[in-house]
């Protein structure tokens, strides 16, 4: 096992991927010689080349416009978007062609391309660098979607993602990039993509959350520890397909749940995760299921943004009012 921040734990799967597999292509804007904005893909152009770590223009649509024919026609394409706020021109691509290609094919043709997106915020960045739009990709059928929260997750989530015989939007929480360190393993391994993991065990309370949301809501469940409680914590780590079973089998013991993430509170993933747990969990419930969640606007700017994500504090007070229920 290694210590490494979430980034370099990204960085490392990517070398290990493209020397395991020739097939593996990287492209996007500022890649190659600059290694990323954020530095995602350090080193890669001087091993591998030109030819298979490509400086794009900038112009998103085409990113993944070319992602696909490199995709269908063999090749394994890992496709950066500097900010998932600048996927939005590629979502037609994204939309119309990547998601539909096994289905419009009838099977005759995948594309097991990846779409790595810096995701969500907390880095007090300008317009357009903070956004949490996962709901748009869950809700595209033909797409998978992954949110880590630690190195080991990521570079197992991240090399399972390439592996896929289907399109995988891989977010990348700009906030944990390097405030965040873990072990991983030396070894090459991957991590399931489609199921959540129990990172706490408890009785009395359910946290569920992904991403970014993921510290804050272990710090909320370390304070309800030290007050005599028993928090269970789960990390969804895949949004899209979502393992259910894992946040049902939970709240089956605990009777109670709060929801934590970013994304804008209408339609939000924990939208959906209520709606299930009314649908194959009322009889268990406790409590009214509770969400701590962004709120409906666009991400504020800096000065203000902290008022906006997910605190401890917010956590805490709805954890107390489905305990108290």
């Amino acid at each position: 096992m290694t210590e490494l921040t979430f980034i370099k734990a990204i960085n490392q799967a990517l070398h290990e991927e493209m020397k395991r597999d020739d097939r593996v292509i990287v492209l996007g804007e500022d890649v190659g010689v600059e290694g990323g904005v954020f530095r995602a893909t350090e080193g890669l152009y001087q091993q591998f080349g030109r030819s298979r770590v490509i400086d794009t223009p900038i112009a998103e649509s085409g990113i993944v416009g070319m992602s696909v024919g490199m995709a269908v026609f063999g090749l394994r394409p890992v496709a950066e978007m500097e900010f998932s706020g600048f996927s939005y021109p590629a979502a037609q691509q994204l939309i119309s062609h990547v998601a539909r290609m096994r289905w419009r094919s009838r099977g005759r043709f995948t594309c097991p391309l990846v779409v790595r997106m810096p995701h969500s915020g907390g880095i007090k960045a300008l317009e357009h660098h903070s956004e949490s739009m996962e709901t748009v990709w869950i809700h595209t059928p033909g797409l998978k979607v992954v949110c880590p929260s630690t190195p080991e997750d990521a570079k197992g989530l991240l090399l399972a993602a390439i592996r896929d015989p289907d399109p995988v939007i891989f977010l990348e929480p700009i906030k944990l990039y390097r405030a965040v360190k873990g072990e991983v393993p030396e070894r090459d391994y991957t991590i399931p993509i489609g199921k959540a993991k129990v990172v706490r065990e408890g009785q009395d309370v359910t946290l569920v959350s992904y991403g970014a949301s993921m510290p804050t809501t272990l710090e909320a469940a370390e304070e309800l520890a030290a007050k005599g409680l028993r928090p269970e914590v789960i990390d969804l780590r895949t949004l899209s397909p979502l393992d259910f079973e894992t946040v049902h089998t939970s709240v089956v013991k605990t009777g109670r749940v709060v929801i934590v993430h970013e994304a804008a509170s209408t339609l939000g993933l924990g939208a959906e995760i209520a709606a299930r747990l009314a649908e194959k969990t009322m009889l268990y419930l406790k409590a009214p299921v509770l969400r701590v969640t962004g709120y409906d606007i666009p991400p504020p700017y800096p000065a203000s943004e902290h008022l906006f994500y997910p605190t401890k504090q917010r956590i805490l007070e709805a954890a107390q009012q489905v305990l108290s229920y």
